[in-house]
Parts: C-alpha cells; sequence; structure tokens
C-alpha cells in the first residue's frame, strides 16, 4: 500500500515551505531596521507599550497551514472501497453452432471457421456494447457471460471449436432459452445473434422458445452459414487436413449437411430481427453491427475494483484551523530585540 496517492506533492512542500520562512525572516528583519532608523529604542517602547505583544506561535501557525495543505494534495490514502464502474450498453448473446455439421467446407476452410473470422470483426466494432458467447448442439452452455472484455471475448471465440461438447445433435431452442435466461433481467430491445447451418433435430421445441424470446423482447439475428446444396462433413482428418472419412449417419449413409434458411427466416422473423445469409465475414460483420445499434441501451456495470480510500479531508481540515487561528491572532507588536538605554 502506497501511503499517499501523490507524493510528489511532500517534495514541493520543501521550497514553499523554506520561501515562506524567508519571507518572515526578512520581513522582520526589514521591520527592525526601519524602527531602529526612525524610534530611538526609548521612544519605540514607549509607542507600543500598549499594544498586545506578536507571538512566534502565530508564523507556526502559518507554516503548519501550509505543510497540511501539501499533505492534503499529497492524497493520504488508508483502507479500501469497493468502485463500481456503470456505462450505457446493449445487450448482445452471440449463440455459435458447434455441431459436426460446422466443420462442413462448403465455406473454406470451413463453416466455424468463417463464422469465428466474422465475430472477431464483430466485436471489434461493438467495443462499447456488452456481448455474451454461448456455444450450442443439442444443448446450451455459456462460454462467456456479458462483458465488456474484448480480450476475454476474443478468447473464447477462438477457443470454439466442432465437437467441443459432449452432446451431438442441434437444437435452435436450447440457446434461445439459455439466451432468454441471461437477457431477462435487462429492460428494452436485446439481441440473440444465431450462428448456425440452421439444421435442427427437435423442432418441437423452438415454437415454444420463440414465445420466451418474444416475451423478454429478444430479436434472434439469424445468420445461415452454409449453402443450400450442402456438402459432406469430414469426420476423420489427418495432420496435414487431408479428409480421411466422412460422417455416416446410424444407417451407414454419409451425411451431407445443406444450410437450412427456412428455419432461421421464421425465427428472425417472429422475434422482428433479422436473417442475413453469410457472404463474408467483413459484409456480414457490418450487417449484424448495424441491426446490434438500434438495440436499447441500459445502464449496466462494466467492472468493480478496490481502491484505497482517499483521506486528504483530515489534512485539509488542519490547514483551514491552523490559517484560520493565524489570520483571527491578536495582532501587536514583538518584544524589541533592542534594549533600551539609560
Amino acid at each position: 500500500m502506497e501511503l499517499f496517492a501523490h507524493p510528489l506533492f511532500l517534495l514541493g512542500s520543501v521550497p514553499v515551505l523554506l520561501t515562506v520562512l524567508l519571507v518572515l525572516w526578512l520581513g522582520a528583519t526589514l521591520k527592525n531596521r526601519v524602527i531602529h532608523a526612525l524610534f530611538s529604542p526609548v521612544a519605540y517602547g514607549k509607542l507600543t507599550a500598549s499594544l498586545r505583544p506578536v507571538s512566534r506561535w502565530r508564523n507556526v501557525c502559518l507554516l503548519g497551514a501550509v505543510f497540511f495543505l501539501f499533505v492534503a494534495l499529497a492524497g493520504p490514502q488508508w483502507g479500501t472501497e469497493i468502485i463500481e464502474a456503470q456505462g450505457n450498453f446493449a445487450q448482445t448473446i452471440i449463440a455459435v453452432d458447434v455441431s459436426a455439421s460446422m466443420r462442413a467446407q462448403d465455406l473454406k476452410p470451413d463453416r466455424l471457421e468463417n463464422a469465428k473470422t466474422m465475430l472477431r470483426m464483430l466485436i471489434s466494432n461493438l467495443k462499447e456494447e456488452r456481448i455474451g458467447i454461448i456455444a450450442f448442439t443439442s444443448q446450451a452452455y455459456t462460454q462467456c457471460p456479458i462483458t465488456t472484455d474484448q480480450d476475454a471475448l476474443t478468447y473464447f471465440i477462438n477457443a470454439l471449436q466442432p465437437d467441443m461438447l459432449p452432446l451431438p445433435g442441434t437444437s435452435l431452442a436450447a440457446p434461445v432459452r439459455l439466451s432468454a435466461h441471461l437477457l431477462s433481467k435487462y429492460p428494452g430491445k436485446k439481441a440473440l445473434i444465431l450462428l448456425t447451418d440452421g439444421e435442427d433435430h427437435s423442432p418441437k421445441e423452438l415454437e415454444e422458445a420463440t414465445d420466451i424470446a418474444v416475451k423478454n423482447n429478444i430479436r434472434i439475428i439469424a445468420i445461415g452459414i452454409g449453402t443450400k446444396e450442402g456438402t459432406l462433413i469430414p469426420d476423420k482428418v489427418d495432420n496435414s487436413g487431408r479428409v480421411l472419412e466422412y460422417k455416416k449417419d446410424k444407417q451407414g449413409n454419409t451425411v451431407v449437411s445443406k444450410l437450412d434458411d427456412k428455419t432461421l427466416l421464421e425465427l428472425a422473423k417472429a422475434t422482428g430481427g433479422a436473417y442475413i445469409p453469410y457472404t463474408s465475414p467483413a459484409q456480414v460483420a457490418s450487417l449484424v453491427e448495424n441491426q446490434v445499434r438500434e438495440l436499447d441501451k441500459t445502464t449496466s456495470s462494466t467492472s468493480r475494483h478496490a481502491v484505497y480510500k482517499n483521506r486528504y479531508q483530515f489534512p485539509l481540515i488542519l490547514a483551514i484551523l491552523l490559517l484560520a487561528v493565524y489570520l483571527f491572532w491578536p495582532l501587536g507588536r514583538r518584544k524589541s530585540l533592542l534594549k533600551p538605554t539609560a
């Protein structure tokens, strides 16, 4: 712990105090010379006999006032307090499909890498917004809570991998429900940015999840990753990136993954959001950014940290009291340093 927030002010007090001492000494010296030149010691003694003598303590009070003023400027500090920073932000959740179909290479190098590239561009343009990240397959899990921390968001985006979650399949209802849970405490319009190829293995749950999103005023910005023609899903790849085997279903048939934009269009329309077909990272990032800019901003906490309490009030009060004593000290002559001659 540092006892003073600005210790340089203490060093600055030294020349100021020496200057005040010099001025007081020069004033006293000049005063004695003038008195000696105009009056004899006996005459001066008679003229000032009825006046109250000036105490040296008056000058001590002045020096003390100057010293404690600089101590206050130095910012003495002890004890801690929690400071909470706040700002106005839009609240957004990014939900990324990490099912096996995101390995499909109809977008090079694959669907998920394209999504990650676009998301890195997006969050770099939304530094003043609060964003959370969800990864989902048939279930959804929070990867990064809602935050303004750009480094944390970038880290979790880079960490997204196909099949990183233990449950196979794809459910669009799962990220919608989890997003509603995370965003429900915030007022106004929020957004769920949903990046997926649109394949849904549990469509019956989607209608209920959509109603939850509408109830919580969440716009779904759906981004369709992939092509309508579709492609095979790599299942085994060697170190050089060459596909050794493609994914097969339970019957042994090779799986072809296609973009299902119909479901995504309906989902976006039902929540007052937008459907954006994936073209290029920069173009999609720009379109999504425009959508997020339209959201309502709410006052939210950005960070909490402990700081030392500034105790400048105590030396400042002492400085004011000492200055008041100096100014209102009863004035009078100092005892003459010259002894009257007989």
